[in-house]
């Protein structure tokens, strides 16, 4: 019995070396805003205090525009997932789009606070400080949470909104599997989630891109040092662990009292929302249309911004033309 104590220990040990290995390698040190700003917040950015936050923003377009098109991004985005919808509107449309609490060069908040809720109060700040009183309001995954969950809460101040595989539906009451990014499964592991906060190989963050789009070769390596540096953003990676803590589900009620005509957006080779949940999204909300297109992933407006924003334009009525600027 001591020997196989003794053989015990030596196996735990070995794992722990290999581990501290494996940690030391992929260790990796935050980045401050002032470092990444360069690359990633060239004009027409800018940040805008609101609470504790500098919120990092973009916002184009006619200023004759009284009702902007607000965007909002998913978990691990940023901004940047909308480059393409806004070139092809900002030159009709007033187009804002920012960096929720958590991410992006945006950062985490004092509070800890990355439930949906704490997401619309400070999207309807933002707007209050930027004098927007009434928008169409789009999002992506997380952020089509945050936009359905805004028009429930201010049917008054939403004219349409647009969700693109949003997430708010309880993922285990589908039939189809849901299959996270691998970033997902680090960040809700217990031990490994805490050395998350500091360790960041870039395979991962590779493969969590790979994973949400229709054809991982679109992915390109700019596209990975985009993710990779937002993730590397101070505080970015333990925010990452809390918003996962807080989870996804909404209430499916709210959803149901939601009238403003809404376009829906969904991948059909999205794995982490799965399409029979848009299809739950358009039978729940009174006046919405699904547009489903068979070869993207989970963010098709970064996918495939050219042929997604002409769906948009039509639904905006902005006319056919749907080439990017």
């Amino acid at each position: 019995m001591a020997l196989v104590r003794k053989r015990l220990s030596i196996c735990v040990a070995s794992l722990a070396a290999v581990a501290v290995i494996g940690i030391g390698a992929s260790w990796r040190p935050d980045k401050t805003v002032e470092e990444l700003r360069g690359r990633w917040a060239a004009s027409p950015s800018q940040f805008v205090s609101v609470g504790d936050l500098q919120v990092h923003l973009r916002d184009e377009g006619p200023r004759s525009d009284s009702v902007p098109i607000v965007l909002l991004h998913g978990t691990s985005a940023s901004l940047h997932t909308w480059e393409g919808w806004a070139g092809a509107l900002r030159g009709q449309r007033r187009v804002i789009r920012m960096d929720l609490p958590g991410f992006g060069l945006t950062g985490p908040n004092a509070t800890d606070d990355y439930s949906v809720d704490s997401y619309v109060r400070m999207v309807v700040e933002l707007l209050d400080r930027l004098g927007v009183r009434r928008f169409v309001i789009a999002g992506n995954s997380l952020g089509g949470q945050v936009a359905w969950s805004l028009a429930f809460a201010h049917p008054q101040r939403v004219e349409r909104m647009i969700l693109v595989d949003a997430s708010g539906y309880d993922p285990t009451s589908g039939t189809q599997e849901q299959v996270l990014p691998l970033g997902f499964h680090l960040a809700r592991t217990p031990v490994v989630k805490r050395v998350a906060e500091y360790a960041l190989p870039r395979f991962v963050v590779e493969r969590s891109v790979r994973s949400a789009y229709g054809d991982p070769d679109k992915v390109t390596a700019q596209l990975v040092d985009l993710y990779e540096d937002m993730a590397l953003r101070a505080g970015n990676r333990r925010a990452l662990v809390r918003r996962i803590e807080q989870g996804y589900v909404g209430d499916p009620l709210h959803i149901q009292k939601i009238a403003v005509p809404t376009l829906i957006i969904w991948g059909g080779k999205d794995r982490i929302v799965p399409l029979e949940f848009g299809k739950r999204f358009e039978r729940n909300i009174k006046n919405s249309r699904l547009v489903v297109f068979e070869d993207l992933g989970h963010t098709p407006q970064e996918e495939d911004p050219a042929r997604t924003v002409a769906v948009v334009r039509r639904f905006l009525d902005l006319g056919e033309r749907a080439a990017l600027n």
